[in-house]
């Protein structure tokens, strides 16, 4: 008996591959009512932020009136900004250029 003989595949194409959607992301704004150690505290619980990531990320809030806290698909960044507004901040989803 002998063995199958080796099928050989052909590598797709790189025009063939379909690119990835793009990425929606998360936006938090700055609010007036929120304290910053709140903010802080909402990254670190819910996205699992270190201390440092999600004091980086509040501060960009604070100091630049928003800050993109996430990234993935449109259904992710839905669940992400219902999330937020569940911890009293203001979010909202935009789609990455």
């Amino acid at each position: 008996m002998s063995a199958p003989s080796p099928v050989e595949l052909d590598e797709p194409e790189v025009s063939d591959l379909v690119a990835p959607a793009t990425p929606w992301v998360t936006i938090v704004w700055n609010d007036p009512v929120n304290l910053m150690s709140y903010v802080t505290f909402v990254f670190q619980k819910y996205f699992g932020y270190s201390k440092k990531k999600s004091e980086k990320l509040m501060m960009e809030v604070h100091n630049d009136g928003k800050s993109a806290v996430s990234t993935g698909s449109r259904e992710e960044m839905e669940r992400d900004v219902q999330a937020m507004h569940e911890y009293g901040l203001w979010a909202t989803l935009e789609k990455q250029d």
